[in-house]
């Protein structure tokens, strides 16, 4: 059975696509919290629950409309992966490559393009972007090989790809400022190798492996420049390293959310801690705990909010490329990161014993948020970029 056959037989018509992709969400929900234990377990989302994803559009929701998909608003998009994440986080990392993904694919020659959606616009992209390959320039392509790490995604992607150090007998060929060119090498699934080295303190089930690629030779249609000009037109494609601290940022903020509900779902219980005079929800210290962390998830949805309203304004403006915005929307993701840390740090330390067993959602939260927070778009070195930013800025003013 092809692709498109599959996904036309388990999708559902979307009359409105972001608003039928919630409720396709919360449809599934039940099912995605009772099944945490086994995505960890796994270290992989199930098949049965991808093609679930895929039914409800994940992994076309950024996929151009002249290609079947679903073309969502970029802030409509970041609110699916962000409900996603409160569910389970990685459930919501995986959704985060699901979307991001095709935007990634935009970039590529239009030949690869329409290679990629020749079955439909349901299609699962992953890849790593560490440049762990070398693509050794030859007559009739390049030769790519090389291994990759954090790919996550790949045990269920359908193509993926892998950043590569420019070579020519040999040698790195310089690119922009003297820095080695960088190239992405894309391929279908079955050309690379996944090596079982996911396991992890968290994100357990993102299927995280490295990928390996033995040299082959990749036509030059198949290796691109993902900071090229846009080869497609509309706000979403205009440029894509400005649109990913934003997406990390909505994972933060929508663990925090969902840790949050979790120990309120505890409180509710009615459980008293040892040695308590009183239930945990009558408890003074208790709630002047909440009522802070409740203030700090409050000030991350509004700066989420906030930040992204403004890229997407840039973005319709057409003036999305601009490194400036890059390092704003770093800022952001670096903050949300560091205080949805702290969110989650909080509510495992109010939940008490209970919250150390695996049965837990608590601590199965502490540990994604941790590790989701180790990622390059959410290390606090970002700042040194944001503090020269402040200080250009100051000094144009003051000129």
């Amino acid at each position: 059975m092809r692709l498109h056959e599959k996904n036309k037989k388990h999708s559902v018509p979307l009359r409105d696509p972001h608003q039928d992709m919630l409720a396709g969400i919360r449809e599934l929900a039940p099912e995605i919290k009772a099944r945490a234990a086994e995505i960890e377990a796994a270290r992989r989302v199930p098949s049965d629950l991808v093609e679930r994803l895929r039914s409800i559009g994940l992994f076309r929701m950024f996929v151009p409309r002249s290609h079947g998909g679903l073309e969502l608003d970029f802030p409509a998009g970041l609110e699916v992966i962000k409900a996603l994440t409160q569910l389970d986080g990685s459930i919501g990392w995986i959704s985060i490559v699901g979307g991001v993904g095709s935007l990634f694919a935009a970039a590529a020659h239009p030949e690869l393009y329409q290679q990629i959606y020749k079955d439909g616009p349901d299609v699962a992209i992953c890849g790593s972007s560490q440049p762990g390959g070398t693509a050794e320039r030859v007559a009739d392509g390049y030769r790519v090989k090389g291994r990759w790490p954090f790919a996550s995604s790949c045990t269920h992607a359908d193509w993926i790809g892998g950043f590569c150090i420019v070579t020519e007998n040999g040698k790195p060929v310089p690119g922009p400022q003297g820095k080695p060119q960088v190239r992405v090498a894309v391929l279908p699934a079955r050309d690379w190798e996944i090596e079982d080295t996911w396991h992890a303190a968290g994100l357990k089930g993102t299927g995280s492996h490295h990928i390996t690629l033995r040299e082959t030779l990749v036509p030059e249609t198949h290796v691109f420049d993902v900071e090229a000009p846009p080869r497609m037109s509309g706000p979403l494609y205009q440029a894509l390293r400005q649109w990913l601290p934003l997406v990390h940022g909505a994972f933060s903020v929508g663990l925090a959310e969902g840790t949050v509900d979790d120990l309120l779902a505890l409180a509710h219980t009615g459980r008293q801690q040892l040695y308590a005079a009183v239930p945990m929800r009558e408890s003074e210290t208790f709630q002047y705990e909440l009522g802070r962390i409740s203030a700090n998830l409050r000030a991350a949805q509004a700066l989420l909010e906030v930040q992204i309203a403004s890229h997407w304004r840039r973005a319709m403006a057409g003036t999305l490329r601009d490194e400036d915005l890059m390092i704003e929307g770093a800022r952001s993701a670096v903050w949300l990161a560091t205080t949805c840390v702290g969110i989650a740090d909080a509510c495992f330390a109010l939940a008490g014993s209970s919250a150390v067993y695996d049965s837990s959602p608590l601590q199965r939260r502490l540990r994604d948020v941790h590790v989701g927070a180790q990622h390059a778009h959410a290390q606090q070195r970002q700042y040194v970029d944001v503090g020269k930013l402040a200080l250009r800025r100051s000094a144009g003013h003051a000129g």
